[in-house]
């Protein structure tokens, strides 16, 4: 009887470790599944002032990186309106822990007030600082001022995203509203926010700029 005993622990503890040895590469797919979290945070641009949910930026960005392969979600955390300074106060609870990376788009309603360069420049600056400290990485997505304000006001704020970004070793896209800026057929009827044609060329041309981004993040 002893003998037999020990004969069907053997068996037993034999089984228990092919079950783990099993168990272990059961476990890695279940980790490369977990999707790569960016929060879209930003103003009206990232919103998507006038659309559905599905035609703003962040849905369209999302649908666009899976079409390529990338198992990614994309949260719209834009409020319309926003200034760069706003973006700053609501930042800590608009993007919440487990984000592995942000696309930041602020700065196009301070240059729409006027609003000195400097303050944007600040408020942005020290948004990527506070992303920083969490650890998570910053797409920085730059703007243009209009002409019509002025050669300083325009190299002011212009000049504030490239060095923004060379500071912190930010990947920079320049201008966010590339290609659509301008374009009637491009935009609503306020002549400011895209349409959902708009933003589909937006994302075509932001898209290897995030690929990149993307290629820079630490799995979590």
């Amino acid at each position: 009887m002893k003998r037999q005993s020990g004969s069907f622990m053997t068996i037993i503890f034999a089984c228990a470790a092919t079950l783990a040895a099993l168990a272990i590469p059961l476990r890695a797919p279940l980790a490369q599944r977990q999707p790569i979290r960016l929060v879209a945070f930003g103003d009206s641009l990232s919103a998507g002032y006038g659309l559905p949910q599905e035609a703003a930026f962040p849905a369209t960005l999302e649908r666009a990186l899976k079409a390529r392969g990338h198992n990614v979600e994309v949260i719209n955390a834009g409020v319309s309106g926003d200034t760069a300074s706003a973006g700053l106060d609501r930042l800590d609870w608009s993007v919440p822990e487990g984000t592995d990376g942000v696309i930041l788009e602020l700065g196009a309603n301070d240059m729409l007030r006027g609003l000195d360069p400097a303050v944007p420049r600040r408020a942005i600056d020290a948004i990527v600082q506070r992303l920083r400290a969490r650890g998570i990485p910053v797409l920085l997505a730059g703007m243009v001022a209009s002409r019509n304000l002025g050669a300083a006001y325009v190299q002011n704020f212009d000049s504030l995203y490239p060095e923004i970004a060379k500071k912190h070793g930010l990947v920079l896209y320049p201008f966010f509203l590339d290609g659509v800026a301008g374009e009637r057929s491009l935009n609503l009827q306020d002549g400011i926010h895209p349409t959902a044609k708009g933003i589909e060329v937006i994302v075509g041309r932001i898209l290897p700029t995030v690929e990149t981004f993307l290629a820079r993040l630490s799995p979590r």
